[in-house]
């Protein structure tokens, strides 16, 4: 595990969702969605650092990021909604007719849902691969 990138992949993740909980205050809903979608990209690629020993690709595609480190098998079916659903949220380079669309499917009430969604999706994947949830042989007991 190449534990200063999954440091790093972490880092910029958290500063994105705080960043996408003041532009949530500030009522920028396309932003959110937006800052949520690079926490779960970025917790992605920690993810990928941490079972591989190669550098994650250089994509926004969730899904590829998710199967090439072998954590989409792993998902639940509401997992993987939400996955496809916070995928299309890259915005960075669209057409303005595609940012369009989507700032009309948001509100306050979804992009609430969006923010606690990622917070949930993105502390699943982290506990996927963090030492300090997986049960270590020596704590197991066993009853006779």
């Amino acid at each position: 595990m190449a534990i200063d990138k999954v440091a790093y992949w972490i880092d910029i993740a958290n500063e994105d969702l705080e960043v996408a909980e003041d532009l949530f205050k500030a009522k920028r809903w396309l932003y959110v969605a937006f800052m949520c979608h690079q926490v779960i990209e970025k917790t992605l690629k920690a993810y990928w650092n941490a079972v591989r020993e190669d550098e994650p690709p250089y994509v926004h595609n969730h899904r590829r990021l998710a199967e090439g480190s072998g954590l989409y098998d792993k998902m639940s079916d509401l997992q993987r909604r939400f996955l496809g659903q916070i995928s299309n949220m890259n915005i960075e380079a669209r057409y303005p007719e595609y940012k369009t669309g989507i700032a009309r499917s948001l509100n306050e009430e979804k992009s609430r849902e969006i923010i606690d969604e990622t917070k949930q999706m993105q502390l699943w994947i982290i506990r996927e691969f963090s030492p300090e949830t997986k049960p270590s042989a020596s704590s197991e007991t066993t009853s006779e």
